[in-house]
C-alpha cells in the first residue's frame, strides 16, 4: 500500500469518526419519569420512535407515579407518567400548567399463587375484605360461596401491595373506594396508602415478583406483567353483576362508559355495562402547556402525534387498549395547543 493509500484510509477513517461523533452529538435526549404501568408500552413505543426520528432517543426512568407527578412539578424531567390523575393541590405546587395527556388504557389485576393454580372468581366485597385483613385464610366462606366446587387450601392469604407512590394502587383505591364504605373511610384513594395489612414491592415488577415467589399471596399488577410473568389473575365481579376477565376487550367496554371532562382527568373504575372490567384505568403524559425548551418541545410535540396516532396501534398487542376515536381526536387538538 502506497503512503497516498496510507494516508487516503487514515483520513477517511478519521472523517467517519468526526461525522459519528457529529451525529452523537446532535442526537437529543427526551427525560421522562413515572408510571411502571404503561411502561411496557412506553418502551416499545420509544424504541420504534427511534426509527422514526433517529435524531431522537427518551430516557424513561420506572419510578411510579408519585414519582413521575414530584418529578414533572420539579421541572426535573420533560415529561411525567402517571395512572392516576394529578389533584388540584398538586396542580397548584406546579409553577405552570401542567396538561394531563391521556394515552391508553389498562386493567388492575388480582393475582394469586396458590397450589395448581386453580381458577378463582372474586366480587368488591372479598376483594376489599381482604386488603381490609378482614378475610385472612382461602378456605374462608366468602371465597368459598364464589367458587364452588374448588377446595381451596386452610393457607395465609399473603396481600402484597405497593411499596411506592403508584398509579396502579390509585386505579386500585379508586375501585375500593367506590365499592366499600369501610374501605373509603379507612383508607381511601391515592397513589399511596396507609395499608391495613400486607407485604409491600416495588413497582408492578416487584409486586409480580413478591406474588410469584411467596405461596398463598395475592396481590394487584398491570395485566401486562401479570401475563409476562404467566401468573394466573382472577374474574372479578363487575357493576353488573357479571364476573369478567381483565382483557382488552373488557378494558375497552369500560372505558367507553367514561364521562371524559376537558381536562381529561378521568375514572373508569367500577364501570357500568356487562362486558366492563371494573378495575380498569387509563395512563396520562403531564406535559408542560408552554415548553421552556422550543427545540425539544417541538420534538415532544412530534412524537406524542405519532404515540396518539402510529402508537396507538400497536396498544392492542401488548394487552392495553387504545383510546376510542372520539377521544383521541380530542386529545390530538389538546396536543396543538402545546406553546414552544
Amino acid at each position: 500500500m502506497t503512503k497516498l493509500h496510507r494516508l487516503g484510509r487514515k483520513f477517511l477513517g478519521l472523517s467517519l469518526a468526526l461525522g459519528l461523533s457529529a451525529t452523537a452529538s446532535a442526537q437529543m435526549t427526551i427525560n421522562g419519569a413515572g408510571a411502571t404501568f404503561p411502561y411496557p408500552i412506553y418502551s416499545k413505543w420509544f424504541d420504534e420512535y427511534a426509527k422514526v426520528d433517529p435524531s431522537v432517543r427518551f430516557n424513561y426512568q420506572s419510578i411510579g407515579s408519585g414519582g413521575g407527578q414530584k418529578q414533572i412539578t420539579a421541572q426535573t424531567v420533560d415529561f411525567g407518567a402517571s395512572d392516576g390523575p394529578m389533584s388540584d393541590e398538586n396542580l397548584t405546587k406546579a409553577p405552570a400548567k401542567i396538561l394531563h395527556i391521556p394515552t391508553v388504557a389498562g386493567a388492575d389485576v388480582v393475582a394469586y399463587n396458590l397450589p395448581g393454580n386453580p381458577a378463582l372468581k372474586l366480587d368488591a366485597d372479598t376483594i376489599a375484605a381482604i386488603f381490609l385483613g378482614q378475610v385472612k385464610k382461602w378456605n374462608d366462606p366468602k371465597i368459598a360461596a364464589l367458587n364452588p366446587g374448588t377446595n381451596f387450601p386452610d393457607q395465609e392469604i399473603v396481600v402484597v401491595h405497593r411499596s411506592d407512590g403508584s398509579g396502579t394502587t390509585y386505579i386500585w383505591t379508586d375501585y375500593l373506594s367506590k365499592v366499600s364504605p369501610v374501605w373509603k373511610q379507612k383508607v381511601g384513594t391515592n397513589t399511596s396508602v396507609n395499608w391495613p395489612t400486607g407485604l409491600g414491592g416495588k413497582g408492578n415488577e416487584g409486586v409480580a415478583g413478591q406474588v410469584k415467589q411467596t405461596p398463598g399471596a395475592l396481590g394487584y399488577v398491570e395485566l401486562i406483567y401479570a401475563i409476562q410473568n404467566k401468573m394466573p389473575y382472577a374474574q372479578v365481579k363487575n357493576s353488573a353483576g357479571n364476573f369478567v376477565k381483565p382483557s382488552v376487550e373488557s378494558i375497552t367496554a369500560a372505558m367507553a362508559t367514561a364521562q371524559v371532562p376537558d381536562d381529561f382527568r378521568f375514572s373508569m373504575t367500577n364501570a357500568p355495562g356487562n362486558d366492563s372490567y371494573p378495575i380498569a384505568g387509563a395512563t396520562w403524559l403531564l406535559i408542560y402547556e408552554q415548553q421552556k425548551d422550543a427545540t425539544k418541545g417541538k420534538k415532544l410535540v412530534e412524537f406524542l402525534k405519532w404515540a396518539l396516532t402510529k402508537g396507538e396501534e400497536m396498544a392492542k398487542q401488548l394487552d392495553y387498549a387504545p383510546l376510542p376515536a372520539e377521544l383521541r381526536a380530542r386529545v390530538l387538538k389538546r396536543v396543538d395547543e402545546i406553546k414552544m
